[in-house]
């Protein structure tokens, strides 16, 4: 039975290591990641026998709104570390069971594939000539899932009745909402749990099997996919038929005013577009929300230490280029690593602020002290002074980046050729 695979003991522990590792907060009744080893001590044998019956009833997910950069928010949904677990320890069961039969296009929420993966797919298509796009956006997909259709899919490979039961009861459990009242969830798979990046891609493989089936090229990433085609023509006539598919056989919702047939260059996925020469470059977007949060953490008037900005500022930066490092736009980089080394200029100066502290640090570093008179008594703003020749030749480069700031440039050059390359 499929259920004493789930609650083995050896599936358990990996489970609970993974939602130790992965930390969280707690769910609808409070508890902790930490608190959960003693609750677990006292409880299971309650909870394993309630689920080998079919007793078992999860408790409702407690609802979070997360901004997105649209200024629209999306909502997420934390279940309880108990129910964290045993999705877990159900997902790893069960992924097994589809993940062979899921398309080598899809790359969202699978072992050994990523977001990269997907972007240099659609590269790939652009270099063979497919140069237009269908770009669909599904409105609120985790939110819109049909549940019979998506249990009609489990019970073609799933024939243990209480794990189907189970998985139900999941999709039903509810959401309570920051303001506690509870919501009814008749449709829709909750973001946030363990299981639900599966069932998203169990309810997404029919698109996925429909566009193989036309001999389409496409990426897919979650609900975030393209079809690439080779005239706008085929596009238009692609975007018609797959809206039409979409909406009458899986029971989603495209959005139209999102969802666009049009050139490959003109289409965005997962923060890349490709450019006129058929490179990968971060979109406009991207790069300014990258700005902005540069701009968050080292916002003149913040009052923290510089050495917990520049950490704060390294985390964001590394991050930032560990993913987005793989464009092309070797030129757009070195100019960021420069605006980057210019706000925290900036900050320093900031902090610095009195002038007799301005020019014990510039003295400190080497500035001559009739220049150190000249640049503490500047009546000039912060952000015209971050870029003034003494400033420069005070925090150089090299000091900047011995104070631990960091160098987008360098970044990026380890991210395309390696840790040994000559930077």
């Amino acid at each position: 039975m499929m259920m004493e695979q789930i609650l083995a003991p050896e599936n358990l522990n990996a489970a609970w290591r993974r939602v130790k590792a992965n930390a969280g907060a707690p769910g609808v009744d409070g508890m902790s990641v930490g608190d959960f080893p003693a609750f677990c001590r006292e409880h299971w044998p309650r909870i394993r026998s309630a689920l080998e019956t079919g007793a078992y009833r999860p408790a409702p997910v407690r609802r979070v709104f997360i901004p997105k950069p649209d200024g629209t928010q999306r909502p997420l949904g934390v279940p309880t570390v108990l129910d964290r677990v045993i999705q877990q320890a159900m997902a790893q069961v069960l992924t097994p069971l589809f993940e062979g039969g899921f398309s080598t296009h899809s790359y969202g929420f699978r072992e050994g594939r990523n977001a990269h993966q997907a972007v240099r797919e659609v590269e790939t298509c652009w270099k063979e000539g497919r140069r237009h796009a269908v770009d669909c956006d599904l409105k609120s997909f985790f939110d819109t899932v049909n549940h019979d259709r998506l249990m009609a899919q489990l019970r073609e490979k799933i024939e243990d009745r209480q794990v189907l039961g189970l998985i139900r009861r999941y999709l039903e459990a509810g959401v309570v909402l920051p303001d506690g009242t509870r919501e009814a969830t008749p449709r829709g798979v909750p973001q946030g749990g363990p299981l639900s990046p599966l069932l998203a891609n169990i309810t997404l493989d029919p698109l996925d099997k429909e566009i193989e089936r036309r001999g389409h090229r496409f990426a897919r990433y979650a609900d975030d996919f393209l079809v690439m085609v080779k005239s706008a023509k085929a596009a238009t006539r692609v975007m018609a038929s797959l809206t039409k598919f979409v909406e009458r056989k899986l029971k989603l919702v495209v959005n139209r005013a999102k969802s666009k047939a049009a050139p490959l260059k003109a289409c965005a996925f997962l923060g890349f577009q490709i450019g006129t020469r058929g490179r990968v470059a971060w979109t406009a977007k991207a790069l300014a929300r990258f700005k902005q949060r540069v701009r968050e953490i080292t916002r003149r008037n913040r009052g923290h230490a510089v050495r917990d900005v520049i950490d704060e500022l390294r985390r964001h930066a590394t991050g930032w280029i560990n993913y987005f490092g793989i464009s092309h736009t070797y030129t757009a980089v070195v100019e960021l690593a420069e605006w980057v080394r210019r706000r925290v200029r900036l900050y320093y100066w900031k902090s610095w602020k009195q002038p007799r502290t301005r020019r014990r640090h510039l003295l400190a570093l080497g500035i001559p002290r009739e220049e150190v008179h000249m640049a503490s008594r500047s009546r000039k703003g912060y952000w015209r002074m971050s870029s003034n020749s003494i400033l420069q030749r005070a925090l150089t480069n090299a000091w900047l980046h011995e104070q631990g700031v960091p160098d987008l440039r360098a970044l990026w050059i380890v991210a395309h050729y390696g840790p040994n390359a000559r930077i």
